[in-house]
């Protein structure tokens, strides 16, 4: 399974970027999706997930209201509408895979993603 992440860039505080994670899994629909986040120096962190039918979603309280993930089955790509952005939220972005198909809830660990992409860089001036 590989994850491609793109969209990421260079934005001043008050902007938007959306960034894009395209997979190769003809199974997209089964999973679960996640984005995680991390700075330099700092844990990888959880930002948002989606379950596989799009029904629910889940979000860190540092991007509640701002951010926006979002999936599309048919082009078997998964979205994250980041708006409102800070500076707080420079960071290196990746998508992750849920580990297991068909789950009834959006994991929030690391260790319930299986598959990660490469990781887009977003930077955030002030």
């Amino acid at each position: 399974v590989q994850l491609q992440a793109s969209g990421g860039g260079l934005v001043q505080a008050g902007g938007s970027l959306r960034l894009s994670c395209v997979t190769s899994e003809r199974t997209f629909s089964s999973y679960g999706m996640g984005w995680f986040r991390q700075a330099p120096g700092k844990e990888r962190e959880f930002v948002a997930g989606i379950d596989w039918s799009g029904g629910r979603t889940y979000y860190a309280d540092s991007v509640k209201g701002r951010f926006t993930i979002s999936r599309d089955n048919a082009k078997i790509t998964v979205y994250l509408q980041m708006n409102s952005l800070r500076p707080e939220d420079t960071a290196v972005y990746y998508c992750a895979r849920d580990k297991a198909v068909y789950r009834v809830d959006v994991p929030r660990v690391r260790y319930e993603y299986n598959y990660w992409g490469q990781g887009t860089q977003v930077t955030v001036s002030s």
